[in-house]
């Protein structure tokens, strides 16, 4: 059975473990998920379970008309969605993502995912949008080597050479050039889970987690496999 949930991300710090180990970790708060579709494979061609996370609150719009005040309830969702939460049977929610299971037909609507089905020692996955640096120069971005500083040097963070001369009197694709740098999708594998806390719906994974603090991420059972 393959296992994931979705998070948001608190902060870094550290414990101690028993043989007295500085262990630097990443608190999650990972869950509760609430399944709100099942797809199975003779319906949809491939079995899944799409899962909810974190309660969408509803808004409330007050109108003036002719000098009668109107209190409308419009929901955070629009129609269609909620009309698919409201067949899941749950509230609605900010985020929507898919996860392919094997035993998807096992699980049910409006079934909770919490933190605990995860291990302590289970290897994962975090997944996540990389904070966003803006355009950056090439010795940000890409570790390239600044030039002279002294000398009468005029060269001093700038790129280089991009390519040969008359052959092949073009850039080469692929060339590392300045330009945007993060805001982009980020997979840390083989994580290890070091401590789970199933009452405040806490995961503590060893070492750093790409994104902000309060983004979303998501753990999967890692696909790497260890020689």
């Amino acid at each position: 059975m393959k296992k994931a949930i979705l998070a948001t991300k608190i902060g870094m710090t550290q414990i101690f473990a028993e043989d007295g180990t500085l262990i630097p970790v990443t608190v999650l708060e990972a869950g509760p998920c609430v399944v709100t579709q099942v797809k199975t494979q003779e319906n949809d061609g491939y079995s899944a379970v799409q899962v909810g996370f974190v309660d969408k609150k509803d808004r409330i719009i007050n109108k003036d008309k002719g000098g009668n005040r109107e209190i409308i309830h419009a929901h955070g969702v629009n129609k269609p969605l909620k009309g698919h939460f409201e067949k899941a049977g749950v509230s609605s929610k900010r985020y929507v993502r898919e996860f392919r299971f094997e035993n998807a037909e096992e699980y049910a609507l409006a079934q909770e995912i919490k933190a605990d089905i995860f291990a302590v020692g289970d290897k994962v996955d975090a997944s996540a949008i990389s904070k966003g640096k803006g355009f950056q120069g090439a010795i940000k971005r890409l570790g390239q080597s600044r030039g002279p500083m002294a000398h009468g040097s005029k060269f001093h963070r700038h790129q280089g050479s991009n390519g040969a001369c008359s052959s092949p009197s073009r850039v080469f694709k692929g060339k590392g050039m300045p330009g945007h740098m993060g805001n982009k999708k980020v997979t840390i594998k083989n994580l290890e889970v070091v401590r789970v806390d199933a009452d405040k719906n806490l995961l503590l994974v060893k070492g750093s987690v790409p994104g902000p603090k309060k983004s979303l991420i998501t753990i999967k059972e890692t696909t790497k496999v260890e020689a």
